[in-house]
């Protein structure tokens, strides 16, 4: 089971991408170098950022893309919200047609609360946290290497 595509996870790597320079423009080309993203399969997501909101772009000379709202207030879920709408566990469907049983289904009821609960994770974790864990991961293997460096300067 799948809770993340590829779409929502190319979409937070790019926010996390502007987030990291906020306030400044970046082009497609380089936010797709440097995550890692296709750059025809970003162009898309960029779309569809742009038009939720969450990301604004200008054309021309100085233009590039860059995040509209405060990381802080992107949640994760609203990225999956976007691209692969509400999040859900179990579609309570079967050959394209609602189940029979889907009233009385307890496991039903079940998914229910279990989707809730992931829903109430994911907006919790938002491109702010997620940017912010990024810079101590950062900060944390710089001063490993730093510490390594040292120690072999000492032998």
């Amino acid at each position: 089971m799948k809770v993340l595509n590829k779409h929502t996870d190319y979409a937070v790597r790019a926010l996390i991408g502007l987030g990291m320079k906020p306030g400044t423009r970046m082009s497609a080309k380089k936010l797709s170098e440097a995550q890692g993203i296709p750059y025809q399969f970003l162009r898309r997501i960029l779309q569809e950022l742009i038009k939720s909101g969450l990301v604004n772009s200008k054309e021309g000379a100085g233009g590039g893309v860059m995040l509209a709202v405060d990381p802080g207030s992107i949640g994760v879920r609203d990225v999956i919200e976007i691209f692969q709408g509400r999040v859900q566990v179990s579609e309570c469907m079967f050959r394209k047609q609602l189940c029979s049983n889907r009233a009385n289904c307890v496991l039903r009821h079940e998914i229910m609360r279990i989707e809730k609960m992931v829903s109430e994770e994911f907006s919790k974790v938002t491109i702010g946290k997620l940017i912010a864990d990024l810079k101590m991961l950062e900060q944390a293997s710089a001063a490993r290497s730093m510490q390594t460096q040292q120690e072999q300067t000492k032998e």
